[in-house]
């Protein structure tokens, strides 16, 4: 009976200290997140521009004075100056507390589902391209390629060479990644092909294409699809919206691609399972 009791508190304390070094390594995922966070903000603010995402420090947009380290904290800094500038006082966009905030909420995540490993690692790089283009698309309109392109050949990559010990090529990992270029890409180019037949205008940008099929090199085929078929569920309310309320002739379709890409990567295996359970 002793043992009995000695063992059950022995699992009792096992699951507290486990769940406290989780909770450690949420902690340092948010706070590394929320840096890389930061960073996207300065990709968002500058790649539409064409301007190095290195080269000048940051600035105030408004009136251009350099941004001092201890008033460019992630997060906190937003917060202790209002979401105005400490110089010239003007308005900071909310945007990039949004960013700042969504970036490590993201990591969480995919930690969460996946564990500390060689697919979170990827997964994380997939996240931060795409919280990026989704930030652009909607204030710009655009897909910059200068993301998209090079994310297919690194998507390819990554699922080629699959990181153990060391780098071990795996032909069923890169085949599953074409066959994701392929999939995304031409799904959605099939999609803007029938919208264009039909209200005899574009219906998709090449840039949603190029996204698509980056997506699908870093999750493959199967996960590829699913995201095409929940971007227009996700986008079908929005875009509604958008077109009747606000008179607007065209949306931005990149962040329902983003956000299906997510919903695939956090619970596309359960939905598939679910789906197509044989």
């Amino acid at each position: 009976m002793a043992r009995s009791a000695g063992r059950h508190a022995g699992s009792g304390c096992g699951r507290v200290i486990a769940g406290i070094i989780m909770l450690l390594e949420c902690l340092i995922i948010f706070m590394m997140g929320a840096v890389i966070g930061s960073f996207l903000n300065v990709c968002i603010h500058r790649i539409p521009d064409g301007k190095s995402i290195i080269n000048p420090p940051s600035a105030c947009p408004a009136c251009g004075k350099r941004i001092k380290p201890w008033h460019n904290i992630p997060v906190l800094s937003y917060i202790f100056l209002g979401g105005k500038c400490r110089y010239c006082r003007a308005a900071i966009s909310p945007r990039y507390l949004l960013v700042e905030l969504l970036t490590p909420c993201a990591g969480i995540l995919l930690f969460l589902k996946s564990g500390l490993g060689y697919a979170f690692f990827v997964q994380c790089i997939l996240a931060a391209v795409l919280i990026v283009i989704m930030f652009i698309d909607i204030k710009h309109r655009i897909v910059p390629d200068v993301l998209s392109l090079p994310g297919i050949l690194v998507g390819l990559l990554l699922n080629a060479f699959i990181w153990q010990d060391c780098p071990n090529f795996s032909l069923a990992s890169l085949v599953n990644s074409v066959c994701g270029v392929l999939a995304g890409g031409a799904s959605i180019l099939c999609m803007g092909v029938l919208g264009k037949f039909i209200f005899k205008k574009e219906a998709v940008g090449g840039g949603d294409v190029k996204l698509m099929a980056m997506i699908g090199a870093f999750i493959g085929g199967k996960l590829g699809l699913l995201t095409f078929f929940l971007a227009p569920v996700l986008g079908s309310i929005a875009g509604v919206y958008i077109l009747l309320k606000q008179k607007q002739s065209e949306i931005a379709y990149a962040p329902y691609i983003v956000g299906g890409a997510f919903i695939s990567m956090l619970w596309g295996e359960r939905i598939t399972t679910y789906l197509f359970p044989c």
